[in-house]
């Protein structure tokens, strides 16, 4: 059963890419699209693109493995500008109320995430020049996306929890999904790296496929169940500098 191109293997490549188009239907049907417009482009890229590269895996006669792993390294590259402007994009949900802030880290999580993207493939490209260095290169860029995207989730949170930020309920849903996902992603590096699973290493591909079913049900829920409505009081905008801030750069973009 946990073996490679198994019926569990067939279904955890294909079920969230069938699942994900479904989603961005369904987003575009109640006009989710235009409030989560990164994470709606993120989702059918998704779709298009996990399903065309297991078309790629499923035909050796047609595809080499060169082919591929070109193929999964120009995907990776995509994905993880995706993801960054995904997380710039709900800075600016969590600073609503600071529309000048949020507009600003969207701008720059966006860039810093495309330098270090490009950072990280010029490294991945150059330092391993061996007959595998293709796999190594994909390998290098996945793992160093991984880690920075970490950084900047546990970030997002930490900086939320410290000003005392309202979540949203689907924007707490993207970000708990991409969240699971980049510790999953860490710990299956960490444990890739320590061989401690020796030649069943195929085992952590199964882990992580499973992790990423388990996000885009996730994102299902938190992006389309309503919610339920109860009684609130107003609260008003909590003291802090982020209000100073905000007033700051809308006074520097207005000159």
């Amino acid at each position: 059963m946990f073996q490679p191109h198994s019926v569990l293997w067939h279904y955890l490549w294909v079920a969230p890419c069938v699942l994900l188009a479904v989603l961005a239907l369904l987003m575009w049907k109640r006009g989710l699209h235009k409030e989560f417009p990164a994470f709606f482009c993120y989702a059918i890229f998704e779709a298009v693109g996990g399903g065309i590269l297991y078309a790629i895996d499923l035909s050796p006669s047609v595809f080499s493995d060169k082919v591929y792993w070109w193929s999964y390294l120009f995907f990776l590259l995509l994905e993880a500008l995706i993801k960054f402007i995904v997380i710039g994009e709900v800075f600016t949900h969590l600073l609503r109320r600071y529309p000048p802030l949020g507009r600003f880290a969207k701008v720059l999580i966006s860039g810093v995430g495309i330098v270090l993207v490009l950072t990280a493939t010029v490294i991945a490209a150059y330092a391993n020049p061996t007959p595998f260095w293709l796999i190594s290169a994909t390998r290098i860029l996945s793992r160093s996306v991984s880690v920075v995207q970490c950084g900047l989730i546990l970030f997002l949170f930490v900086f939320a929890a410290h000003f005392h930020l309202t979540w949203g309920r689907s924007v707490f849903g993207v970000t708990l999904g991409f969240a699971v996902l980049a510790s999953v992603y860490l710990g299956h590096w960490a444990l890739l790296a320590s061989w401690l699973l020796g030649q069943k290493t195929y085992i952590l591909d199964f882990v992580i496929m499973a992790t990423y079913h388990v996000c885009v049900l996730i994102w299902f829920y938190y992006l389309l169940v309503p919610q339920r409505n109860a009684a609130t009081s107003a609260v008003p905008l909590p003291e802090h500098n982020l209000e100073l801030w905000n007033r700051e750069l809308e006074r520097l973009l207005q000159q």
